[in-house]
């Protein structure tokens, strides 16, 4: 994937994010991993990587947001995406 895909994904997925923080009965503590990083699609100077790492962080928060349990459909998306962003965290 190129970087410029990456933060129009980046961007995609931060605009779901919105959507489930402000809903009332989404916890306002899930998306607090994300906002730790500092990335955002707007930060196109921030390398590939480092992007790559906040996609992964973001999309575990959005899979824990729409789950049931650990496993359901999303609480396993959940999962891996807390392992990608491991991985990808180790690349930075």
């Amino acid at each position: 994937m190129h970087k410029d895909e990456l933060l129009r994904l980046h961007e995609e997925m931060v605009t779901i994010m919105e959507y489930f923080r402000d809903r009332t009965d989404a916890d306002p503590e899930l998306f607090e991993p994300y906002a730790r990083l500092d990335v955002t699609p707007d930060d196109v100077h921030m390398s590939k990587s480092e992007h790559k790492h906040a996609v992964f962080v973001l999309g575990n928060a959005l899979a824990k947001a729409m789950s049931d349990d650990e496993f359901s459909n999303a609480g396993r998306v959940g999962k891996r995406m807390e392992e990608l962003a491991k991985d990808a965290e180790g690349n930075l």
